[in-house]
């Protein structure tokens, strides 16, 4: 069978993903927010992971799919308003953080696991809503697929925001190109508009590039050293495109995001199911050889 689907026992239980005929596999630690930590294809690894810092629970993790929910980037203060009450959220919100639960997985047409992360007497606190999230990994050749079900379970209108902090692996910056759908971005945090060309100063210490105004639904990198062509695609609800890099890592994050930093408050782009409603969205990574 070309598709499997297994486990292992380290620090974290870690489900396998496989396609054999591809040779290509998935790792996912449901249990550290529900994140796939690697991929590798055809022996090469196509995430980035800071293997040290993962093993510290207290941590975020740096590297592989960190999944960002019910905000994406941060909030002043770490603040928000809702019917007049304030609340707390951490940047990128609360979904990275807590255990996620194995809830089906399959080996007919791709190796699949689906985990489920539900609200409970914390989220409550930072959260004033029930929900249900199903994230569904799909692993089939060259291609990973994140398919999400976004299940509002309260009996009000439920806001959010939702994305992915990909960490690819890149080991020399000054042979890849990028093909992002946008003209410009804005620089965080002093939300200076830049133009668009193609490239980026690698030599500054840090790039975190919003585009906020996406001509595309697909963006792609390419990289000469290594010989791969990552494509990436997603759902039209993704509105927001983020580019962040730190100098002296060996990692670009490319993180399609369905709306920008601080949209809590100020609505743009802003995700709204009624009850008992349920959004649902695709994410999909693809490496090809060149």
């Amino acid at each position: 069978m070309t598709f499997s689907v297994a486990f292992k026992q380290e620090q974290y239980l870690t489900y396998i993903l496989e396609d054999s005929e591809a040779t290509s596999s998935v790792e996912v630690v449901p249990e550290r927010g529900g994140i796939i930590t690697r991929w590798k294809l055809k022996g090469q690894d196509i995430f980035y992971l800071d293997e040290e810092r993962f093993t510290h629970p207290e941590l975020s993790v740096r590297g592989g799919v960190p999944i960002l929910f019910p905000i994406c980037g941060n909030l002043p203060d770490d603040t928000y308003a809702h019917l007049g009450k304030s609340y707390k959220l951490k940047q990128h919100g609360f979904a990275r953080n807590l255990p996620w639960e194995v809830t089906n997985q399959g080996t007919d047409d791709s190796a699949s696991l689906t985990v489920t992360l539900s609200n409970n007497d914390q989220t409550f606190q930072d959260y004033p809503f029930e929900f249900q999230v199903d994230f569904t990994y799909e692993l089939k050749g060259n291609s990973l697929a994140i398919r999400q079900k976004y299940q509002n379970k309260s009996d009000k209108k439920m806001p959010f925001s939702f994305g992915f902090h990909p960490y690819f692996l890149l080991l020399d910056k000054s042979q890849v190109t990028f093909n992002i759908p946008g003209t410009e971005y804005e620089v965080n945090p002093s939300k200076e508009i830049h133009p668009y060309h193609g490239t980026f100063d690698f030599n500054q210490d840090e790039i975190d590039a919003a585009f906020k105004a996406l001509t595309g639904a697909s963006a792609t990198m390419t990289d000469n050293q290594r010989n791969l062509k990552l494509t990436l695609s997603w759902s039209d609800i993704y509105s927001t495109f983020v580019f962040w890099t730190v100098k002296g890592k060996d990692f670009v994050c490319l993180e399609p995001w369905s709306a920008p930093r601080n949209s809590l408050n100020t609505g743009e782009n802003l995700t709204q199911v009624p009850p008992g409603e349920t959004c649902e969205a695709v994410f999909e990574m693809k490496v090809d050889s060149i």
